[in-house]
């Protein structure tokens, strides 16, 4: 019993120290940018020993992999929440609910999506490993609603990946750069695009 609890509270631990140390490179990473961030600055701001850094990641990089896969997921959970709040019927819409909820996530938090640059899709699909992200809410939903509308959409993971991939590189340039459009005037052309994907 004491066996038990005692390794129940090194798990706690463990997790405890990792977010501490995403925590602290998240925001390191977005006030100063990864390449002018040190390993030592991210320990030093967790107010963890160096040496614990490299029991949960390789270098720096890899966490700054790992929080892009994390913030950009949780864009997608989220959206599919509110989703569930609502009541649209239609699966065209229904996605596009989502990437409305997130461009406007974007539009409110510019460093976030600064930090996530065109990686959007990561939440979804991580290249890092090369396989879907099976647990992903957005994907199970997705592939229901097709489904469940007898849409022939002969690969549903790789249609989503290429409507992910479209939003996160041209949303990112609307919103940094106002090109082609500021983002108000681009979403319309954006969702119109999308649409179309979804009804070939």
């Amino acid at each position: 019993m004491v066996r038990v609890g005692l390794s129940k509270k090194i798990e706690e631990n463990k997790e405890e120290k990792e977010h501490k140390l995403l925590e602290s490179a998240f925001n390191l990473f977005t006030e100063k940018g990864v390449k002018n961030t040190s390993i030592q600055e991210i320990v030093d701001k967790a107010g963890v020993a160096k040496g614990t850094f490299y029991l949960y990641f390789k270098d720096k990089y890899d966490v700054q992999d790992y929080l892009i896969v994390k913030k950009s997921k949780q864009l997608f959970n989220d959206a599919v929440n509110k989703l569930s709040e609502k009541h649209i019927k239609d699966y065209k819409e229904r996605i596009i609910f989502v990437i409305d909820y997130i461009i406007d996530e974007f539009i409110k938090n510019k460093l976030l999506l600064s930090f996530i640059s065109k990686n959007l899709s990561w939440g979804i699909y991580n290249n890092k490993i090369s396989s879907f992200i099976d647990d992903s809410s957005l994907l199970t939903l997705f592939t229901k609603d097709i489904k469940e509308n007898n849409v022939n959409i002969k690969n549903p993971e790789v249609k989503l990946f290429m409507i992910i991939e479209l939003v996160s590189s041209t949303v990112f340039t609307s919103i940094t750069a106002n090109k082609p459009l500021p983002i108000k005037e681009f979403k319309p052309y954006l969702y119109d695009e999308i649409r179309g994907m979804l009804s070939e």
